[in-house]
């Protein structure tokens, strides 16, 4: 008999751990993958994944398979962008971290999502280059272990290459085993957490980021007013 197992819902208790750090808004999760069949077990893999980002106290966006297929082959050479890609393009920009979700085809990572990720190449001259400063969770789907593993690490090397920071953890899926008979229920509980753990691990690292950049900034600035008030104290003195 194959268990099945229920995706549970974010709880304002857990939204807390990162709530009552940053009463401004919370870290903000972007979901890319699926494939173009509807309800692929790639994007239903990924929205396990967001909703561990929600149980750590994150805000997600999904952008599915049916989105990505949207997208046009990204021309470089061509300056004028369609509305998919202008707000695939702004979410990311805004984003705090990702999840990328891609099946395993012939050992690498498919051209729809590869093509979403060629797409982050307007974010090249931002402030925050590419995918700069961002945790990246990884997952990969694939009827077969060996694949599941390959392109997971092919993965990952394309996050580094976009500057971003990979999750420790990285959930490779093989799809011969596990189940996702609906978007809420996977057939191995252990699946569901490995997901939940990338998500959760993506929005923790967020918000790490973000206290710590905060932190440095405060830290400057009270700095730079100690040394105001002691060259005000020198003057006084001289004077």
């Amino acid at each position: 008999m194959v268990r099945t197992c229920i995706r549970p819902a974010a709880t304002a208790a857990r939204s807390l751990k990162l709530t009552r750090f940053d009463q401004n808004r919370r870290p903000l999760v972007i979901g890319i993958g699926g494939t173009t069949r509807t309800a692929s077990s790639t994007e239903r893999a990924l929205g396990f994944a967001l909703g561990g980002a929600e149980q750590a106290g994150a805000r997600t966006r999904l952008f599915g398979g049916a989105f990505l297929h949207s997208l046009p082959h990204y021309a470089p050479e061509t300056a004028q962008r369609t509305d998919e890609q202008r707000e695939l393009i702004e979410a990311v920009r805004h984003a705090d971290a990702l999840v990328i979700a891609t099946p395993g085809y012939h050992g690498g990572v498919s051209g729809l999502v590869k093509n979403a990720l060629d797409t982050l190449e307007e974010l090249r001259a931002d402030e925050r280059p590419y995918l700069d400063g961002r945790a990246v969770g990884c997952i990969v789907t694939a009827y077969g272990w060996q694949a599941a593993g390959s392109v997971l690490t092919s993965l990952r090397s394309i996050v580094h290459a976009l500057r971003g920071w990979p999750t420790p953890f990285g959930a490779g899926i093989n799809t011969l085993e596990t189940r996702f008979e609906t978007a809420d229920t996977c057939s191995d509980p252990k699946v569901v957490d490995q997901l939940s753990t990338v998500g959760q691990q993506a929005a923790q690292f967020a918000l790490a980021f973000r206290s710590h950049h905060t932190g440095g900034v405060a830290a400057h600035a009270a700095t730079d007013d100690a040394v105001d008030a002691r060259d005000s104290r020198v003057l006084a003195l001289a004077n």
